[in-house]
């Protein structure tokens, strides 16, 4: 039962893929399961054989294996013929609404009945009036092709279905997908519009996303405990930008970005321990516990900085030295539209168009600058054109895909001393801009509701890769409870560390010993606490 469950969610959200179909609620799903696993017994006696001299119950006895690769389970039984099949690998426990998952994923079922095409169609009838209006488009689109299957004469009697025993070589290890047409500024060229995802890659980017998720959402429950305090700014929603982006290039490269930071932490090396005891300020935070939600280092992650747009001077100077130290590495600046409209940001477009810098300016746009509308706040949108002088390239920040492919192709432009390259990655946030926003003061919630059903980087990685059979439910699943794990360890780990002691709050202020006496930043001063 809990497997028939399984695979024929898996049906109904392979099928809601992102390219047309309409998305299936997870409630809609599991009432429309449950009312099919409810009529699952009158179809298995309307397949029957209606040859009344046989004992019903001899028909478990005379299914004959066809092969030892395949298992044969009468419908409504309780036994089927066959025990193992290839590797060894116990056999599929099927029932009849199994075979009908499997059809849309990566088995093809045959089903074989005694009974007429007939009482195959009255079966079928009676599926549709269990199912009420709301979930009849759903049986309309994908239950009820898979169950008309007209009955094969050619067979043996007794209602039976072959279902293959699964094993991981039978994944895609590969898949080519469509990608969005990037919109180009002095670029001859742009990516691709297809891009190669292993199954490998898959897998990785849906955990390292999936973790991102669960993380933000762990810090805001921490948040609304008053066990994180100050400043908050949660990167849900945004997930492709970060995987994508470093999957489009080198850990060597260089990396600095604003105050929501937490997702590029994670990716540029930071363990969720450490981000998430630098969030309740303990000694096992990635800054010691001095730096909080706004400023996280690691090794080629510059932070994390909490003054708007000023990162991004900060970045062109962090490639100045990549270009004046003779190394083939490059520096990601990223900012917000919010702090698209700082001078300074102009000021270093045209240094770094100057000089040639290897610099990726790279322009998050979650459609809102705190509050503000993009349109109430820029006179021209078209942030991926601000650089002027500078090629740019307008990309889907919400495929995981095509920010890898738009960055690989930015990379490589930098790399060849074409100077720097400005992108906009077109994305949403789920929260507001900080914990003090609530978020739907300037929005509406069915303005969220419909990015989240239509355009979530999470959600539209998984149909890829179950359409696609480049991993199973069950598998996705198991990196779902693992990643939980991961959260909720870290989250124990945040709340019980100690804090750091008062008298280290002067170290780490200089990057070896102070050439001179500062006020208030001698190491050796010793505070105490008074309180």
């Amino acid at each position: 039962m809990r497997k028939m469950l399984t695979i024929i969610s898996n049906v109904l959200r392979g099928s809601a893929s992102r390219n047309g179909a309409e998305l299936v609620s997870e409630s809609s799903t599991l009432r429309a399961v449950l009312q099919l696993l409810a009529v699952q017994s009158e179809y298995a006696n309307l397949t029957y054989p209606h040859d009344h001299d046989l004992d019903p119950p001899s028909l478990l006895k005379d299914t004959q294996p066809l092969s030892p690769s395949v298992e044969y389970k009468a419908l409504g039984s309780g036994q089927s013929s066959g025990d193992s099949g290839p590797h060894d690998r116990p056999l599929t426990d099927v029932a009849s609404s199994e075979a009908i998952a499997q059809k849309e994923s990566y088995v093809e079922p045959v089903m074989t009945s005694g009974s007429s095409t007939s009482e195959e169609l009255s079966m079928v009838t009676l599926v549709k009036e269990r199912i009420s209006e709301r979930e009849k488009n759903i049986f309309e689109k994908i239950i009820s092709p898979v169950i008309d299957v007209p009955p094969s004469p050619a067979l043996n009697t007794g209602a039976r279905v072959v279902v293959s025993a699964r094993t991981y070589a039978d994944f895609t290890p590969q898949a080519t997908f469509d990608i969005k047409k990037c919109d180009l500024h002095k670029l001859d060229e742009g990516p691709p519009l297809q891009a190669v995802l292993s199954r490998e890659e898959g897998l990785q980017y849906y955990r390292t996303m999936q973790t991102m998720r669960r993380m933000e959402l762990k810090a805001d429950q921490l948040y609304k405990q008053k066990i994180i305090r100050g400043f908050c700014h949660l990167y849900d929603g945004q997930e492709a930008c970060a995987v994508g982006i470093e999957a489009g290039i080198n850990l060597s490269d260089h990396l600095i970005t604003a105050y929501r930071a937490h997702g590029y932490t994670l990716t540029r090396g930071g363990t969720v321990r450490e981000i998430m005891a630098e969030l309740t300020g303990r000694r096992g935070g990635i800054a010691k516990g001095k730096g909080g939600s706004m400023h996280m280092y690691t090794k080629h992650f510059y932070g994390g900085n909490g003054i708007v747009g000023a990162q991004v001077p900060l970045g062109a100077g962090v490639a100045l030295a990549c270009k004046y130290l003779g190394k083939n590495e490059l520096c990601v600046c990223l900012y917000g539209d919010g702090a698209a409209n700082q001078g300074q940001i102009f000021e270093t477009y045209n240094m770094a168009s100057l000089w040639k810098l290897p610099c990726i300016f790279i322009c998050e746009n979650n459609k809102y600058g705190m509050g503000t509308s993009v349109e109430r706040a820029a006179a021209s949108t078209d942030y991926y054109k601000r650089g002027d002088f500078i090629p740019g390239l307008r990309v889907d920040g919400m495929d995981v895909l095509c920010v890898r492919e738009a960055t690989k192709l930015a990379a490589e432009h930098c790399r060849s001393g074409k100077g720097p390259i400005l992108m906009e990655l077109q994305t949403y946030r789920y929260h507001g801009h900080s914990m003090s926003d609530p978020g739907v003061s300037y929005r509406t919630r069915d303005e969220i509701q419909e990015v989240r059903s239509k355009s979530d980087p999470i959600s539209m990685l998984k149909d890829r890769m179950l359409s696609n059979n480049m991993a199973s439910v069950e598998e996705l699943k198991e990196i779902d409870v693992e990643v939980r794990k991961e959260i909720e360890d870290a989250a124990q780990f945040a709340t019980t560390d100690p804090e750091p002691p008062l008298d280290d709050l002067c170290n780490h202020i200089f990057y070896n010993d102070p050439p001179m006496e500062v006020r208030g930043t001698n190491p050796w001063t010793k505070l105490k606490s008074v309180s």
